[in-house]
């Protein structure tokens, strides 16, 4: 072990600016930056990227294949979904095409639907299936620059911290905006005081939809105000936005003129169930809710996800890969004990969850609270089968 020389590759120590001492050697700063390229270049083809080429791109039937594994229900948002996001990326590869003529732009797309409904399960699923970096971003933070709360810089943050600072990963990204109806301008009147968490916030978001290079702090907002920014470009960047948009039915009635008015029965009768009118939701009604139209125009596709009844949820607890029941069974077996839920105890939970109106969010919470006790004292059955009477 000489200490005047790199192990490697052999450079003398005036040759170089530091010599790292290891057990039985010496690296030089010039090898350890080719290790670290050989590293990244291995862990790039263990962890591959989107599809390269269009028969490597999975079609939207086949994407969809996947989320129905994940995700009950809700087809047609699942359909719409899964056709943005094939476009959206075949969009990239006929972007690296030489001699193109067309340009073609990205649709980004707003999910509405009430809490509960799988807004953030679909976005983060699809995720998953096209191995691209992806992050969840609750709107309520965001506020306009300058005010307390983040900037709308700090999601492009995130983006870069799932993708390891990767930017050429992170430009290819998913970025699910949740409660994007909380920044809805409180009236449809243009406000005459300042809205900084409401339409600042949109009108901070333009930028970032439409696809520009933006300066991103590495490390989030303004705690670090010596950081250097990292610059990214958003124009490959997919944006899904959900949101429960409470009121919005009302406002689809008005439009379609389907308000019951008084004690008309013929009026009452004409009232349609709420899932078909919610099916007939526009831009226009995002519009009246508080959508500025600038922000609209950047979220061309609208999809809307059924409310779910009991026969839905009772297949959610029971059919999904990484289904609840699933999830508790395999927790009890790693103590030996084995876990059983009669069709009538499911069915129980499910009844008590609805009541509570959480959607399938909370059916985790009521299938806790009922194996509670059997969980702190795990381990005195081996066999625990659930029924609607122990409940």
């Amino acid at each position: 072990m000489n200490p005047n020389q790199c192990s490697f590759c052999g450079r003398k120590k005036s040759e170089v600016q530091m010599l790292i001492s290891g057990q039985e050697g010496f690296i030089c700063e010039n090898c350890i930056e080719q290790a670290h390229g050989i590293v990244l270049e291995g862990s790039k083809k263990e962890n591959p990227s989107m599809a390269e080429s269009l028969s490597d791109l999975k079609k939207p039937k086949e994407i969809k294949a996947f989320l129905d594994e994940y995700v009950i229900g809700q087809d047609q948002a699942k359909k719409q979904l899964c056709i943005a996001v094939y476009n959206h990326y075949k969009r990239l590869l006929h972007a690296n095409e030489e001699n193109k003529e067309v340009e073609i732009e990205k649709s980004n797309i707003i999910m509405v639907g009430e809490t509960g409904t799988g807004k953030t399960l679909l976005a983060k699923t699809i995720a998953k299936e096209l191995n691209v970096p992806f992050c969840i971003v609750d709107a309520t933070i965001l506020t306009e620059a300058g005010y307390v709360g983040e900037d709308v810089e700090s999601i492009l943050s995130r983006l870069l911290m799932v993708a390891d600072y990767d930017v050429e990963r992170a430009q290819k990204g998913i970025v699910f905006i949740d409660e994007i109806d909380k920044i809805a301008r409180k009236s449809d009147n243009p406000s005459i005081t300042r809205d900084v968490s409401g339409e600042g916030v949109q009108q901070g978001l333009l930028k970032l939809l439409e696809g520009s290079v933006v300066n991103v702090p590495p490390q989030g907002g303004r705690k670090h105000p010596d950081q250097k920014y990292i610059q990214v470009d958003t124009k490959n960047i997919l944006f899904i936005s959900g949101g429960a948009f409470d009121g919005i039915k009302d406002i689809i009635e008005k439009r379609l003129n389907k308000q019951a008015i008084g004690f008309s029965k013929e009026k009452l009768e004409n009232v349609e169930s709420e899932d078909e009118i919610l099916r007939q939701l526009n831009a226009i009604d995002l519009k009246k809710f508080g959508l500025i139209p600038e922000l609209l125009g950047r979220f061309p596709i609208v999809t809307y996800l059924d409310k779910l009844t009991k026969e839905t949820l009772v297949r959610i607890m029971k059919e999904p890969k990484n289904s609840i029941i699933n999830q508790f069974v395999e927790l009890f077996k790693m103590d030996d004990t084995k876990l059983e839920f009669t069709d009538a105890a499911i069915e129980q939970i499910v009844e008590r969850t609805m009541e509570m109106g959480l959607g399938a969010r909370g059916l985790r919470g009521t299938t806790e609270k009922i194996l509670e006790d059997y969980m702190f004292n795990i381990g005195e059955h081996k066999e625990i089968v659930i029924d609607r009477e122990l409940m």
